[in-house]
């Protein structure tokens, strides 16, 4: 993909500048490991990736040892830049909510944002068998719904753990966008009130009215501050470069700071399930 590319490029470049400005020749730092000098030009022009033993190497030729946490960093944002959901999906949607669950157990402090739907970790079995079942239809991937809703609910148990803390924002929308029939949308909005009042789980709605700080182009993960994980259409974006990190955390703090809390999020779910009611009302009386 073209944005590999430019990553590899980048760090290429990068491992290019060090080497000049230590004053060393592509043959000189060649030899110095016993390398082909072709490598030298291959990783410099972004034609072959350099491994984490490479960028040490180099580091430690041009003694420049600052700079290797920062390169293998780079490298490794590369490597899990992307990750294909049809090869993620390919064993089916336990194997990826399984995934979730081994990252989610290394993990004290989550911060999640999420526009349109309920987050995972909040999902009532209803609401999660909604969104797995369209996740198989459109990616035709293995049918294993039932152990992809159970393993999905099984991750709902580090809720309860006190080592850990959880701060979710979504948008109104999320509560009243037609997710999922209304008997499911009842359901799940109850379950947010519940979870709302948890210890150590704090829930911010962002009200319809509110004036957004950003245009929310989509929903993140902040897992510690160790990675972000961000999905699109086509693949899971894993980040975990530390000026990506930060650009996440503060776009997350000016979310949380338009959000409403506690009793004014109450009121908010509270209104969007009046809103279901009436509708339920509507739809027996036409």
């Amino acid at each position: 993909m073209r944005d590999i590319a430019r990553a590899r490029q980048a760090i290429g470049a990068r491992l290019k500048e060090l080497r000049l400005d230590a004053r060393l020749t592509g043959r000189q730092l060649a030899a110095r490991y016993g390398w082909q000098p072709s490598k030298i030009s291959k990783i410099e022009s972004g034609k072959q990736t350099p491994s984490e033993a490479d960028i040490e190497a180099w580091c430690r030729a041009v003694e420049r040892p600052d700079e290797q946490a920062d390169l293998i960093a780079s490298l490794r944002a590369m490597e899990t830049l992307y990750a294909e959901w049809r090869r993620q999906l390919r064993l089916g949607t336990k194997a990826k909510q399984q995934n979730w669950l081994e990252m989610e157990a290394e993990t004290k402090s989550f911060r999640v944002f999420e526009p349109c739907v309920i987050p995972g970790l909040l999902q009532t079995g209803e609401y999660a068998r909604q969104r797995l079942a369209q996740s198989i239809a459109f990616y035709e991937t293995p049918n294993d719904l039932e152990e992809g809703v159970a393993t999905r609910l099984r991750r709902q148990e580090i809720l309860y753990d006190s080592s850990r803390t959880f701060h979710f924002v979504i948008l109104e929308a999320a509560l009243r966008l037609g997710m999922a029939p209304l008997d499911v949308m009842f359901g799940q909005l109850d379950r947010l009130m519940a979870a709302s009042a948890m210890p150590r789980v704090r829930l911010g709605v962002i009200p319809m009215q509110a004036v957004l700080p950003f245009t929310p182009l989509n929903g993140f993960w902040l897992l510690d501050r160790r990675v972000v994980l961000a999905e699109t259409y086509s693949a899971e974006l894993t980040l975990t470069l530390p000026e990506e990190i930060k650009q996440h955390e503060r776009m997350f703090d000016l979310y949380a700071k338009a959000a409403h809390y506690g009793p004014l999020a109450r009121r908010l779910i509270a209104s969007a399930i009046a809103t279901l009611s009436q509708l339920a009302e509507d739809s027996t009386t036409t």
